[in-house]
């Protein structure tokens, strides 16, 4: 009973918006306690009571019961608990910082008492729930790398020793199939590779009484290129975001997003390289990131058939996913419906473009590699020369060379 001081207040003014008794902080004893703790139920009234009132029984409900509350948000919750657990680290690695730089406790913190309370409560707060302040200190957190540190990085699935076992049946559909039939859950991170088809895929001459264009290999290096470039962008979590990871997609291909027609790996590669070193994404690295996605189109195409119709099932499932929000949209424009009829038509090309892969001979795959790194060496080589833009020159040299190479 010494440990409580409850004070009570008139009985014609208690209801339920003014509750008839308040509890005493059991930590300062000074003022009211608004907080209860949510390990060993001690009432505070501040986050300094809260931080001095056991310091073993806050590492433990950081460690523990919070890790725990979060690994329960639903499967549809994965960007917001993402959000919460960088901020949350953010906020501990700053509070760490601070004890160690202030034991005096008069360091300031990037996040107000109130937010603080509301991250550790696993509310959901959004970018406008923060104060000036704490707005200009995430900014800030955002600009010096220092929020990108807390992401874990992703590792590109093509680059995983067990994406060189990927092994689908002779009609193209998994080898292994689930007992109940279901639509694939792209956000089912338990996939060491994106799923293949569900169902046999059907021969090219089905889809269209055409003969198929001898172009189509050079469109498959302008798609896979906007795939892996979308991955890299959205550390390989475009389900977070589908229809700006399929917008994307469109921007960075030109035989997608502008049914443009490239006649060569070169022509594919610097229309690519050309949207890498746009203004919208020049942030990711410029010339030199776009060479990196270059040798992840190499490493995709040396899996083989089987191994680049698990990446095209998994750009036609974003194609589908974004196509699929973009129609519940209410409001209705030219936009809109500019980005419904893209979408659609994306979605078509990329599907076709799996049952075209399905029927190529597999020593196919290793000599478009070896065109895809032969054009990554030359543009290094424009690159180096100073003098002459690297665009330019590509340009220049293109001129006069023959407008289908054979790969096939």
């Amino acid at each position: 009973m010494a440990d409580t001081i409850i004070t009570s207040e008139a009985s014609s003014n208690s209801s339920q918006l003014n509750p008839p008794s308040r509890t005493i902080c059991r930590v300062c004893q000074k003022q009211f306690s608004q907080y209860t703790c949510p390990r060993c139920n001690t009432r505070y009234c501040s986050l300094p009571c809260y931080k001095s009132h056991s310091l073993r029984c806050t590492e433990s409900f950081m460690r523990d019961n919070v890790m725990e509350e979060m690994q329960q948000l639903e499967p549809g919750d994965d960007t917001k608990q993402k959000m919460l657990d960088i901020l949350k680290r953010f906020h501990s690695e700053e509070e760490a910082e601070s004890m160690d730089d202030d034991n005096d406790g008069s360091a300031e913190s990037a996040l107000s008492e109130e937010t603080i309370q509301k991250i550790m409560s696993g509310l959901e707060i959004s970018f406008d729930d923060l104060s000036t302040e704490e707005k200009k200190h995430f900014q800030r957190a955002i600009a010096s790398g220092e929020l990108s540190k807390l992401i874990e990085p992703w590792e590109p699935w093509w680059l995983k020793p067990s994406a060189k076992t990927i092994s689908l049946s002779r009609d193209g559909t998994q080898r292994v199939q689930p007992i109940t039939k279901h639509e694939p859950d792209p956000s089912d991170l338990t996939y060491e590779f994106p799923p293949g088809p569900e169902t046999a895929l059907p021969p090219v001459n089905k889809l269209s009484s055409s003969e198929p264009s001898p172009l189509l290999a050079i469109h498959l290096v302008d798609i896979l290129y906007s795939y892996c470039f979308t991955l890299r962008l959205y550390n390989g979590d475009w389900q977070s975001d589908p229809v700006d990871s399929a917008t994307v997609v469109l921007t960075v291909s030109l035989a997608l997003g502008q049914s443009g027609q490239p006649e060569t790996v070169s022509e594919a590669l610097s229309y690519c390289l050309e949207q890498t070193c746009s203004p919208a994404f020049r942030h990711m690295g410029g010339p030199q990131f776009g060479l990196g996605v270059i040798d992840d189109v190499a490493s995709l195409l040396s899996l083989g058939g089987d191994g680049l119709i698990c990446a095209l099932c998994d750009l036609h499932r974003m194609l589908t996913a974004g196509l699929k929000e973009v129609k519940t949209e209410k409001v209705r424009n030219v936009k809109r419906t500019e980005m419904k009829a893209k979408l659609k038509s994306g979605e078509r090309k990329v599907y076709f473009l799996i049952c075209w892969v399905h029927e190529q001979p597999q020593e196919a795959w290793s000599s478009l590699a070896d065109l895809v790194m032969a054009e990554k060496n030359a543009t290094m080589g424009y690159m180096g020369n100073a003098k002459v833009s690297w665009k330019a020159q590509k340009k220049e040299d293109r001129k006069g060379k023959v407008i289908i190479e054979e790969v096939l």
